[in-house]
């Protein structure tokens, strides 16, 4: 009982202390709230050094030529746009609304957004750790594009309460990732849209494929939400432009449509994964500093799955 006297303690504290950092953030101008995210970036990467081994292993997959003060100055802008994403959260419910959302957000490939969104068909759209994806999901429910986003809930339940209002104060309806298949099937069987950050690792059993030039495991989920409801697949991102604070260009990157493919990306769950990794590498390759380098999304494969990635590479050679 004590125990758990303590945690709930301890969770309500830690949330004090963001709303309290909210709170500084959301009177803050934007030229401020920047200067300071470039100290507190500073601060996480050079002097603790939060979670640097893991970025180093990283980027040194991705970009093996790169030299150290290469990865030391993209390791620093990494964690510049990660500190910019949370005020950036901060300021979307003050700042950002209807009728002024043309002096923070721009559309690219909009056609295909809006037809995704105005479709009666379900549609299944996926995005990765990469420029401020919240406010990509924020900005398609303040346009009317309600989604059901799959999520893990946080540890600390009244954070995770208060993310929560965040994402559905626009529309998105959240699912627990643990048990939520049939719901999901059911979502997009009545013709509805989920979301999902399809960057993530899948365990030894998943479909790996390469993503920015590594085999990384995949979920094989996504690609059967696609297929077995025959929906589109949207890979979008909504990235931060010139690195300037509530700049974002959000993007429809390429749709796979089950209903129509000439290309042969819905062929299987291997070619439709293949696919929306190749997607995600493209936007991330117009601003590598805004990826999450600290996500664990690389990890070593099981000694079977080895050997068939390396008859793989031979095979194409």
């Amino acid at each position: 009982m004590f125990r758990s006297l303590f945690q709930t303690a301890g969770h309500f504290s830690s949330y004090l202390l963001v709303r309290c950092f909210v709170a500084i953030v959301q009177a803050m101008p934007l030229d401020m709230g920047d200067s300071m995210c470039r100290c507190l970036a500073f601060v996480a990467c050079r002097v603790f050094r939060i979670r640097q081994r893991t970025t180093r292993e990283n980027l040194s997959q991705v970009f093996p030529d790169a030299s150290e003060a290469e990865l030391r100055v993209l390791e620093l802008a990494m964690w510049h746009s990660l500190m910019l994403m949370i005020c950036e959260i901060a300021w979307a419910g003050r700042r950002l609304h209807l009728t002024n959302w043309t002096q923070y957000v721009r559309f690219r490939n909009h056609q295909q957004i809006l037809r995704g969104c105005l479709s009666r068909r379900p549609a299944v759209m996926v995005s990765g750790h990469y420029g401020n994806f919240e406010i990509g999901g924020y900005t398609a429910g303040l346009m009317g594009c309600e989604a059901t986003t799959i999520a893990r809930r946080l540890d600390n339940p009244f954070l995770h309460r208060w993310v929560e209002r965040f994402r559905s104060a626009k529309g998105q309806r959240l699912l627990d990732k643990d048990g939520c298949a049939n719901e999901v099937d059911e979502h997009l069987a009545s013709g509805g849209t989920l979301a999902i950050l399809a960057d993530q690792h899948a365990g030894p059993k998943g479909c790996w494929e390469r993503f920015l030039g590594v085999h990384a495991s995949c979920h094989k989920a996504l690609p059967l939400f696609s297929l077995g409801s025959g929906a589109p697949m949207i890979a979008g991102a909504t990235r931060r432009l010139n690195g300037q604070p509530m700049q974002f260009e959000s993007a429809c990157i390429g749709v796979a449509d089950p209903a129509d493919d000439p290309d042969g990306h819905c062929e299987s769950v291997q070619t439709l994964t293949r696919w929306y990794n190749r997607q995600l590498a493209y936007s991330v390759g117009e601003a590598v500093e805004q990826y999450w380098w600290l996500h664990r999304r690389w990890r070593q494969p099981p000694p079977r799955i080895a050997k068939q990635i390396a008859k793989r590479i031979a095979k194409a050679a």
